[in-house]
């Protein structure tokens, strides 16, 4: 019989990471790893993760701290002093996940290189987040996302024609850069279980911007001609964007020909595609803006609602633009659960994005809100072996703190 969903083990469960990392691409990854069910194990200096202090401030304490730090524990540790690197090694000893965001080099500066974490630990999964990656002339050049966005080609295509080059409003590279390392160390942890030993993750934001860039990448490698920036026009494919019902607009993705049939079928222009100005998607795409006007005009006889729920019931994707508030409050959002509230300790309840990822046996949930600084000092050090003395030695030197 198989076991009910209260009895399955999370995914990476008895996976125990120590989080070097700090700000967003380093944390969000190590998020995901605490979703799935894995010890993080938060190594934060004495004035804690720089967003701990950004963002706005709800009762002294930052939702943009909460919101990528959930489901790990902080311990306060001096990574300066040789006392505090000993901590670090009898950590690593019995751990299996090191993660860092530093500039290349930097952990082998503070005198663990790859060399010696092996010998520490042959089965550790060392991860690295950094800009540009560990090789090429760009490895000590500092990075943050609006650069890794620049130099990727992301923001060369992105904003309309005309218009000068334009960044995506998320941190779109530190995000994908942490995406990429947890999918590589659930990788590297797969293949400890069958090759017995660890191996280096290594993630960068501009390659993972680069990586992202998609059909617009392949067609100029195919061809050798720049993309144009088309807002929100489609580079390969018309009629495709937004268009203007009666009281607003709608996003409308007619992206091959049977869907465009139904698309202008819905609005009582299906002649279009036997008219030889319109009949192949190169002749559509030359006459773009005329296209639209006609699709604009048809749109006028009736409501942003009245067409999405037209539209949708003919099988074409469609739907509002929408800010933030409306998403948030959308029926679908709520029905998948991507906002949820966490009761943070001393601070009450606070919203936060959910699990993108749904798995039937064994959810993602979490298990613990966003640590103190330091709060779980103690009990990290005790579970690593470190006796009641020892642990009030580091405490009295002012080698690690606890905020109890």
């Amino acid at each position: 019989m198989a076991e009910t969903n209260a009895a399955m083990h999370p995914p990476l469960e008895g996976i125990r990471v120590i989080d070097l990392t700090r700000v967003l691409s380093g944390p969000f990854c190590t998020m995901m790893l605490g979703d799935m069910g894995a010890e993080v194990i938060k190594i934060e200096t004495a004035k804690g993760d720089p967003t701990r202090a950004q963002g706005t401030l709800k009762d002294g304490f930052s939702w943009y701290y909460a919101s990528f730090n959930r489901n790990k524990k902080s311990l306060v540790l001096d990574l300066y002093r040789e006392e505090g690197k000993r901590v670090l090694e009898r950590l690593i000893e019995e751990a299996d996940v090191l993660v860092d965001n530093f500039r290349p080099g930097v952990l082998a500066a503070m005198g663990f290189g790859a060399e010696r974490l092996k010998k520490i630990n042959p089965r550790l999964v060392t991860a690295s987040i950094n800009g540009y990656g560990s090789t090429g002339p760009y490895v000590d050049r500092p990075a943050f996302d609006f650069i890794a966005q620049a130099m990727s080609g992301l923001m060369s295509v992105n904003g309309a024609e005309g218009t000068p080059p334009m960044r995506v409003a998320q941190p779109i590279t530190d995000l994908v850069a942490g995406l990429y390392c947890a999918f590589g160390i659930v990788s590297a942890l797969r293949a400890r279980d069958l090759n017995g030993v660890g191996q280096h993750v290594e993630t960068a934001m501009m390659n993972g911007a680069i990586s992202m860039m998609a059909y617009l990448a392949s067609e100029h490698l195919a061809t050798g001609q720049l993309p144009e920036r088309t807002g929100n026009d489609h580079p390969l494919v018309a009629p495709y964007g937004l268009f203007a019902a009666r009281d607003g607009q709608i996003a409308v993705a007619p992206s091959n020909d049977v869907i465009l049939q139904r698309f202008l079928n819905a609005l009582q222009l299906g002649h279009l595609m036997d008219d030889p100005r319109y009949d192949t998607n190169e002749k559509r795409f030359a006459r773009r803006d005329e296209l639209s006007q006609l699709i604009d005009q048809a749109l006028s006889n009736g409501t942003q609602d009245e067409w999405i729920d037209h539209l949708n019931a003919a099988g074409v994707p469609c739907g509002k633009v929408q800010n933030l508030a409306e998403a948030f409050n959308d029926p679908q959002v709520q029905a998948q659960e991507m906002v949820i509230e966490v009761e943070q300790p001393h601070h009450g309840p606070i919203r936060m994005l959910g699990f993108p990822v749904k798995l039937t046996g064994t959810p993602c949930k979490v298990a613990r809100p966003a640590p103190l600084l330091g709060g779980d000092t103690r009990d990290v050090l005790a579970e690593a072996g470190f006796s009641g003395s020892e642990i009030e030695e580091l405490l009295e030197a002012s080698v690690v703190r606890a905020t109890h």
